[in-house]
């Protein structure tokens, strides 16, 4: 998702948030709409590669778990006095939630979320390294992976595996993977960032 610009601020209402298609809105951040923009095929690609992978790990013998990509997630309101600047909403590149717990909610669905990730890019690598990674431990999500890239957008340099530490409300760098991810947990995976990135080959 993209971040404002220097653009008249549109504020959304927590009422037109839940009225309104999910899809006719962007990211919203203390009530101010963020607009969304469209991301690089690059970007779409390893999202794609990222969310296929992760929901081919899931055993499907044991508990509920469902892989979403671009889907609306209320966050906590923040804490300033005007009432019409307090929803905080984003759309996750990926999330892997605990669907054991009911149907699919925005409203309560962070709460549901065992891992989420982002693949950066030129507009948003600011929100992803900072403004996410603090709204995504506040909602006590146990994993946040954030996918970072050279300086040209055009390879994976590393991704970041960030945990919530001993307060469960800031994450901290367990791991950064180099050349592939490979996880334990949530899910037990491991995917190279060539297999991420890379275009599957035309059949002939």
């Amino acid at each position: 998702m993209s971040e404002p610009h220097n653009e008249p601020e549109r504020l959304v209402t927590v009422e037109e948030f839940l009225a309104d298609p999910p899809e006719t809105l962007g990211e919203i951040h203390d009530g101010v709409l963020i607009e969304r923009q469209a991301q690089s095929p690059r970007h779409d690609l390893v999202v794609r590669r990222l969310a296929a992978a992760v929901e081919y790990a899931i055993d499907p013998s044991g508990p509920c778990r469902e892989v979403h990509s671009d889907t609306p997630v209320r966050l906590a309101d923040g804490d300033g006095d005007d009432p019409s600047r307090r929803l905080r909403a984003r759309y996750p590149d990926v999330m892997l939630r605990d669907c054991s717990e009911g149907a699919y909610d925005l409203q309560t669905v962070a709460t549901q979320i065992l891992l989420v990730a982002e693949v950066t890019s030129d507009g948003t690598v600011d929100a992803d390294i900072g403004i996410k990674r603090e709204l995504y431990a506040r909602a006590g999500i146990p994993v946040y992976l954030i996918v970072h890239f050279d300086k040209n957008w055009h390879q994976i340099t590393e991704i970041e595996e960030c945990r919530l530490d001993w307060s469960g409300r800031r994450y901290v760098t367990r791991h950064t993977h180099e050349d592939a991810l490979v996880l334990t947990d949530p899910v037990t995976l491991a995917i190279t960032f060539a297999d991420l990135q890379s275009r599957l080959p035309r059949a002939r």
